[in-house]
């Protein structure tokens, strides 16, 4: 079960990711996190159904932080490219696209992701907050 959204900044991702890893029910999510200069889009896809109440606690969690995306024909290739196994150096280049995160969620490519960023424009954009 596939979730979208797009969230304003890297802390409202970061709080996404975090909450995947203490939810039981999340253990095994994987998320896919693209920046774009606007803000960022967020997808998790769990491996099995929520139940109705995990899914209505999901989606509230979510909403609160952001709002649902529907991607353009673009994305939805960058979508299916990561999901076929192709590498996100790979997809990035093809679609040119920022690709900060594929697979189990992690902080570190986030953090990361913002330093790099903002030590290369020398002042930190409200979307890396």
């Amino acid at each position: 079960m596939d979730y979208l959204y797009f969230l304003a900044n890297a802390s409202l991702t970061l709080r996404t990711i975090n909450y995947l890893r203490i939810m039981k029910h999340a253990r095994n999510a994987s998320i896919t996190v693209i920046h774009q200069i606007d803000g960022w889009i967020v997808k998790v896809r769990f491996p099995q159904s929520l139940t109705p109440e995990l899914h209505g606690d999901f989606r509230a969690f979510m909403s609160e932080l952001g709002i649902t995306y529907d991607p353009e024909m673009r994305l939805q290739m960058v979508f299916w490219s990561l999901e076929t196994g192709q590498s996100p150096v790979e997809v990035m280049r093809r679609y040119q696209v920022a690709v900060v995160a594929h697979g189990m969620p992690d902080t570190k490519e986030i953090e990361a992701f913002r330093q790099q960023f903002t030590r290369g424009l020398g002042y930190c954009p409200e979307t890396l907050a």
